[in-house]
């Protein structure tokens, strides 16, 4: 049904005619549409490009040396293609290197077995291997840290709950079925909201502050406000049992994740001691230049941390081996890949495509997000090999930084277009921050197109409330609409880097795709790996990325903005 209804929108528009009502056309060139289709199509070089991003040059950990090699390999590969002022561009802060060189961790004693599990990004080493006695740290509250005083010097300890593993009876993977495109598409226009500058009393306190931004970015993950109580409430506690456990000579620290089950790990980076009273914005990471020493993380699958819980229940005391091995490296700036096709009659207009060329570490950032960079490599290779000459620029950006808060395109973008006064951390994702200082070259900018959400194919675009731009994307996807791309949604996506174009006036644009197997299965966990890629779907979402790009260049005006006074402020996820 609802194939048909757009089929029918396209037609209208094509011809001029909605409800009574003239517009101009958009212009499209059929011709060029389909060069771009059949060379990304029948001589696709994107799972190529995928294997040396994943197999080779995978995971790429944000200031890691493998992020530095797999830049190095990306800029050799756009300047082969014949791209033009390839070039990697620095921004900060600065953030420690991080490697892991091995890992192992056995039960030893009774009916010993190997542990499945991997050490947190930017976790300690354990200076060779190491052996503790395993204990269960239940401790629900700040009173039943008492009990464990004095007690856990040499521990390995399980600081997580038992999770409930239940069996799937419905496949992981998943496409948008015709009911939730037509939702989407049926979605109302966002409410514009004033940036959280204007909306925070100046009087309030800094933890009031930074409980109102996080409590607003849970309500973006659909929380209740009691939920969000009782989320900040575990924070603290959480907060405060690493301090107590920092002090007590425990060896290591051992979770469950929050998801996953039949071996897939959902790990990402270690917990730093903080005050349970400072402000989010102050918080101390990990990575951070000046991070204090902490305890060896490491995650557990799910199936082996609940054992273990029991095995302790009914008496056992199980011992562990273990040896993490890692390798830090000197605190450095982090760096973009940058590279374009030059323009011709208003080459000083620019149209950028990008994606995150960061990731996590315990797979090879195959679906988050070397999909999406080779998408975008893919699109420039496309548009090189069919001899385009677009008017305007055209420019990719391979983005670091982006799992540490979108670092990396929102200081693109502050470089060299504007940016809020005061604008850090979760605020600057949300909106926040003081007055917006544009740059001259923001003018200049037409638009931005994102791919980040996993392997599945494109099924429309995210029109970000920008009502403008609806029959401008309806006319580029109608010459692919047996590629089933047709929804276009005024709702927002939040979480990744066309926000910090979009959270300065600019057009900046996700694409919309098929979840497949993102959140169950890949999305910063062990599996993100090559083979739960879709060939087929990074060939169909290069070839839109290719059309996209190049239409917008060869309009006769920028891409059409939202109003000055709309600010969508898209919460992260």
């Amino acid at each position: 049904m609802q194939k048909i209804h757009i089929t029918l929108f396209t037609i209208f528009i094509s011809t001029g005619i909605l409800f009574g009502q003239n517009f101009q056309t958009e212009k499209v060139d059929t011709l060029m549409m389909k060069k771009i289709r059949e060379e990304g199509l029948k001589n696709s070089k994107v799972m190529e490009t995928m294997s040396w991003l994943t197999d080779v040059h995978g995971p790429r950990l944000s200031w890691s040396p493998q992020y530095e090699k797999a830049g190095l390999w990306a800029k050799a590969e756009l300047e082969k293609t014949g791209m033009s002022d390839v070039h990697f561009e620095n921004w900060g802060p600065k953030g420690r290197g991080w490697t892991l060189k091995s890992f192992s961790a056995n039960i030893i004693n009774g009916n010993a077995f190997p542990l499945i599990a991997h050490p947190k990004a930017w976790s300690t080493g354990t200076k060779g291997t190491v052996k503790g006695d395993l204990v269960y740290f239940d401790a629900k509250t700040e009173a039943d840290l008492e009990k464990y005083k004095g007690k856990l010097k040499g521990a390995i300890l399980l600081m997580s709950e038992e999770r409930e593993i239940k069996a799937h009876f419905t496949a992981q993977a998943k496409r948008q079925s015709e009911a939730d495109l037509l939702k989407l598409a049926n979605a109302d226009m966002p409410a514009p909201t004033r940036p959280r500058g204007q909306q925070q009393a100046s009087r309030a306190s800094a933890q009031q502050q930074s409980d109102s931004t996080t409590r607003t970015m849970l309500r973006g993950f659909g929380m209740t406000d009691s939920a969000a109580t009782r989320f900040l409430q575990t924070q603290v506690l959480n907060t405060k049992k690493i301090e107590f456990i920092a002090k007590e000579g425990v060896v290591a620290i051992f979770d469950a994740g929050r998801k996953g089950d039949g071996g897939t790990i959902f790990v990402q980076q270690a917990s730093v001691p903080q005050t349970a009273t400072s402000p989010f914005e102050q918080n101390i990471n990990a990575y951070d230049e000046k991070a204090p020493q902490i305890i060896p993380q490491v995650t557990l699958a799910s199936e082996h941390y609940n054992r273990l819980i029991r095995m302790i229940e009914k008496g056992e005391k199980p011992k562990v081996e273990m040896n993490i091995n890692v390798e830090f490296t000197e605190a450095d700036s982090g760096f973009n890949v940058i590279a374009e096709i030059p323009g011709t009659d208003l080459k000083d207009e620019i149209v950028m495509i990008g994606a995150h060329f960061d990731s996590w570490h315990a797979g090879t950032g195959a679906t988050d997000n070397a999909t999406g960079s080779a998408v975008c490599m893919e699109a420039m290779r496309i548009l090189k090999a069919i001899g385009a000459q677009p008017r305007r620029t055209i420019r990719i950006g391979l983005w670091g930084g982006e799992e540490q808060g979108l670092i990396g395109s929102r200081a693109y973008v502050s470089k060299h277009f504007g940016g809020r006064e005061g604008a850090t951390g979760m605020s600057a994702m949300m909106g926040g921050g003081g007055e917006l200082k544009l740059k001259p070259d923001h003018e200049k900018f037409s638009v931005y197109f994102n791919n980040d959400n996993g392997t599945g194919k494109v099924r429309g675009i995210y029109m970000q409330g920008n009502e403008a731009s609806r029959s401008v994307f309806r006319a580029w996807l109608a010459p692919f609409a047996d590629l089933d791309a047709t929804t276009l949604t005024l709702s927002n996506t939040g979480g990744t880097d066309h926000l910090s174009f979009d959270g300065v006036g600019l057009p900046g644009f996700q694409f919309l795709q098929d979840a497949i197997e993102y959140d169950p299965r890949t999305h910063h966990s062990n599996m993100d790996v090559y083979d739960r890629v879709q060939a087929d779907d990074l060939k169909q979402a290069s070839v839109l990325m290719a059309a996209f790009a190049y239409n917008a260049s060869m309009r006769d005006e920028k891409f059409p903005r939202k109003p000055k006074t709309y600010n969508s402020n898209p919460v992260p996820h």
